[in-house]
Formats: C-alpha cells, sequence, structure tokens
C-alpha cells in the first residue's frame, strides 16, 4: 500500500503581503506528478487545507482544481480539517464526495469510521482525526453522547478519539491501521507561523497515544520532521515565515507491506523563491558584494546603523526587489527591559518626549527639536486650561 502525506497547504495565505498563489500552484502540480508517477493508492491530506475559515475564491477553486486532478490519477483522497479551516464549509458535500473516492473527516462523530482501502494484502483502515477544540467538541465525540466520560484538554479528547479508533479496528480486525492527526504531538518543533493551538500553556499531546499504529499523518506543524519512525509531519509546502527559512520541504511517501510495516521517504517539494534573514548596517547591505546572491530572495533585514537611516525600506528595495521586513536594532545598544511604568515614572512630559525622539532616531533630540516639543506642550496645557475654565 503507497500513501502520499502531505498537509498545512494554506492555500490563500500571504507572505508579509506577498503574493504566494503561483508558488501554491505549483506545489500542487507537483503533488499530482508525484501521485501520478508512484502509482499512490491514498493521498492524506492532514488539515489547514485553507489558511481560513472562509477562503478567498481563487484559492476555493486552486483547491477544487487540485482535488479533480489527484482524483484522476486514480488515488483515493482523504482530508481531515484544521485549526485554520471551517470544518462545516470543508465537509459541505461529503457524503456525495464519498462515493467518487474523495473522503473528509471533519466531524468529530465520524473519526472512529475509517476509509478501507485495499491492496494484494488485504485492508488499510485510514482514520482522520479532524484538529479537535477540547472544550467545543467533547459532546461530539464517539460515545460521548452514550455518557462516556471524556477527559478534559487536548490530550484528553485526542486520547479518547484515538480509544474509540484502536476500538473500531479491533472489532473490525484489521492490524494495518493509519491515523490521521492535526495537532502538537510533543517532541515537534514549532515555527512563527502556525496558529497557537494552547490554552494556559497546555497544547502538546504525548507521544505515546499512537503507540502501535502503523503510520500516523500529522499535520499543524510546519517543519517536516520526524517524531519517531511511524510519527510524522509533513509539513507545510512553503515556508510561511522567516523562521523557516532553512525549511527542507516536502511530503512523505510511505509503503506500507503486507504486516503494516511502514517504509517511509522524502519527497522534495519544488524550490520557490528563497527567503534569506540579512543584518548590517545600511550602506554594507547596498553596496557589498557579500550580499549578491541574496538580491532575488524574500529577504527580511535588520539594520545595525548607530542611528535610523531615512528612506531605508525604498533603498533596500532598489537592490532587493522582494524585501518584506524591515527591523532596527543599533550596534551597541542594550534593549531597557523595563515595563513603560517603570521607564516613565518620575519624569516629566518633556524629558519623556525627548526619550523617544532618541529611541527612534537613536540620538538626542536637537535644540531646535526641544524647543518644538516644549512649544506643543505649552499649547496642549494652555487648550486644557481654557477648557476647564469654559
Amino acid at each position: 500500500m503507497r500513501l502520499l502525506h502531505t498537509s498545512d497547504w494554506h492555500l490563500g495565505r500571504s507572505l508579509h503581503r506577498a503574493d504566494l498563489r503561483a508558488a501554491q500552484s505549483a506545489f500542487l502540480d507537483h503533488l499530482v506528478d508525484v501521485a501520478r508517477a508512484e502509482k499512490v493508492d491514498a493521498v492524506l491530506v492532514a488539515g489547514d487545507v485553507y489558511d481560513r475559515a472562509v477562503p478567498p475564491v481563487d484559492a476555493v477553486e486552486l483547491c477544487e482544481d487540485a482535488l479533480l486532478r489527484l482524483h484522476d490519477t486514480g488515488a483515493r483522497l482523504v482530508l481531515i480539517s484544521g485549526n485554520h479551516d471551517s470544518a462545516r464549509r470543508l465537509g459541505f458535500g461529503s457524503g456525495l464526495l464519498e462515493k467518487a473516492g474523495v473522503h473528509l473527516r471533519t466531524r468529530p462523530g465520524a473519526l472512529a469510521r475509517p476509509v478501507l482501502v485495499e491492496d494484494a494484502d488485504g485492508p488499510v483502515a485510514v482514520y482522520g482525526v479532524p484538529y479537535l477544540e477540547p472544550d467545543a467538541v467533547r459532546g461530539e465525540l464517539p460515545g460521548a453522547a452514550a455518557g462516556d466520560d471524556v477527559p478534559r484538554g487536548h490530550a484528553g479528547v485526542l486520547g479518547h478519539a484515538v480509544a474509540c479508533i484502536r476500538a473500531d479496528a479491533d472489532a473490525r480486525g484489521i492490524r494495518r491501521r493509519v491515523v490521521m492527526a492535526h495537532g502538537w504531538v510533543s517532541g515537534g518543533a514549532a515555527s512563527e507561523s502556525e496558529r497557537d493551538i494552547s490554552v494556559g500553556g497546555v497544547g502538546q499531546v504525548p507521544a505515546e497515544l499512537f503507540a502501535g499504529f502503523s503510520y500516523v499523518a500529522l499535520g499543524h506543524l510546519h517543519g517536516q520532521q520526524t517524531v519517531a519512525p511511524h510519527l510524522r509531519y509533513s509539513g507545510s509546502p512553503l515556508p510561511y515565515s522567516f523562521s523557516e527559512a532553512s525549511h527542507r520541504k516536502g511530503s512523505w511517501l510511505v509503503d506500507l507491506d503486507a504486516t503494516g510495516a511502514a517504509r517511509v521517504e522524502q519527497v522534495p517539494a519544488p524550490a520557490g523563491r528563497r527567503l534569506s534573514v540579512l543584518r548590517g548596517r545600511l550602506a554594507d547591505l547596498l553596496v557589498s558584494a557579500a550580499f549578491q546572491r541574496y538580491e532575488d530572495d524574500f529577504v527580511s533585514v535588520t539594520l545595525t546603523d548607530p542611528s535610523r537611516p531615512e528612506a531605508a525600506m525604498d533603498a533596500l528595495r532598489d537592490r532587493f526587489p522582494h524585501v518584506l521586513v524591515l527591523a532596527f536594532e543599533p550596534e551597541g545598544v542594550v534593549p531597557d527591559q523595563r515595563g513603560y511604568r517603570a521607564r516613565t515614572a518620575g519624569r516629566d512630559d518633556l524629558s519623556v518626549a525627548a526619550e523617544f525622539v532618541r529611541h527612534v532616531s537613536n540620538a538626542p533630540p536637537t535644540a531646535g527639536e526641544e524647543r518644538l516639543l516644549a512649544s506643543a506642550f505649552a499649547a496642549v496645557r494652555t487648550r486644557e486650561a481654557e477648557e476647564a475654565a469654559g
């Protein structure tokens, strides 16, 4: 049995307002080519198909086209909803699509109903666990209506879901068992671009929950990674933050033998526009040959000039047309870690305003700027006094 594990497409997402539709489309073309060339039996999409609950029309069209072409390869398709998806919208028409071999698992009550995929060695049961928001879905899980006590929290609801799946697979007598889930499993490394699903710092679930399954296709974390040999994140197909600049993006090609043992191979995703993080003084960034290889990249720049250069973004864009982020951290300046109240205690308005000018420009205000600030404060006090008297 050959499976192709992908996730976190986030169709409709941009990168700091940079349009990623062409790159997302290229990845989906690649996925169709892999499914066809490798004669994949089932494509597993482990959540976050879209980037938001109400995706833009072009993202919906891109998804529909990709699913049609993946279906044409002869593969079965199994998709679960992630924390970015609207489960109800993604699951619309699931009954009709099921008849065509496209299986949407977006309802908690259906997570123990497997998609059965047959090969010469018998059936493989693929169970799709959509993203489970603990307090919202406890009453919808299998067994809850019959009075089963479902524990609270991410680990509680997912533990209950996995127990229901094991019971169903045992009743069917199927030993080759695959689970799809969308969440944060302990041992997985996060990126800056995932939406936080933790509540009070508790959002992770133990990897031991998934012991004994042939393969667990995970979604949510954007870095492709192996938590255990049978427990993997495919990661997002594109980098969606500069924290992912060094990621190797791709999907997993999974072969299950007759006993359920999995052999897994990484399938690299197409290389899109590279992400690079640059740091230095503006003059060096604009003229140094050392930065020439970054000119066509998406770049995030941190300037270290002693004072903030004027029109820095315009100057950078001349050399780096795809600069997206600009930060300023002057050399030798140690950030003040105190809160605002502590930093302003016992100081008059003029000194606080002067400190703001110093923070912005990394230089003290000139005599003319100080006179302008003093005049502005005097005018405000005069107006307040007149309003109070009137």
